[in-house]
C-alpha cells in the first residue's frame, strides 16, 4: 500500500460520512476492522460499527469541516484533522437531554491501515466541551 492510496481511503471514508452513506464508510473498512473512541468500549468488525452509525444517525447530524488527512509513506497509518459541525438531535443515555442544540467541536481521528483498507480507526474529540456546548446551547 502507498501514501496515496491511504490517503485516497481515508478521504473516501469520510466523504461518505459526510453523505450520510454508511455503505460507503463500510466499502473503506478491512474485515478485521476495529473502532476505538476516547469514551467507551472499542468496537470489534464491520457489524458493532454499522450498529454504531446507526445509533449515531439517529442520536446527532453532523458534518465534518476542514478535513486534513495525513498518512505515513508506506500507507500503513494515517490521520486527520477537522471541525464537527452538529446537531443533538435525542437524548443519547447517559448525556445531557437533546433539544436540537448546535454545537462545534474540534476533532480527530488515527488509522491503521492493510490491503487498501481501514482496520483501525481511533477517534479523539473532547466530550466536556462538547457537554458544555449542549449544555448551554
Amino acid at each position: 500500500m502507498s501514501r496515496n492510496s491511504a490517503l485516497t481511503t481515508i478521504t473516501a471514508y469520510y466523504a461518505a460520512f459526510n453523505a450520510g452513506h454508511v455503505e460507503g464508510m463500510l466499502a473503506c473498512l478491512h474485515d478485521d476492522f476495529a473502532h476505538h473512541v476516547n469514551e467507551g468500549a472499542t468496537r470489534l468488525g464491520k457489524a458493532a460499527f454499522a450498529a454504531f452509525c446507526a445509533h449515531m444517525s439517529e442520536t446527532y447530524r453532523e458534518e465534518l469541516r476542514d478535513v486534513v488527512v495525513m498518512a505515513n509513506e508506506d500507507g500503513t497509518r494515517g490521520a486527520a484533522e477537522f471541525i464537527v459541525q452538529g446537531t443533538y438531535l435525542k437524548t443519547d443515555p447517559g448525556l445531557p437531554e437533546a433539544r436540537g442544540q448546535r454545537y462545534v467541536l474540534p476533532a480527530g481521528g488515527f488509522f491503521a491501515l492493510k490491503d487498501g483498507k481501514i482496520t483501525r480507526v481511533t477517534t479523539y474529540y473532547n466530550l466536556a466541551d462538547w457537554i458544555k456546548q449542549v449544555s448551554h446551547g
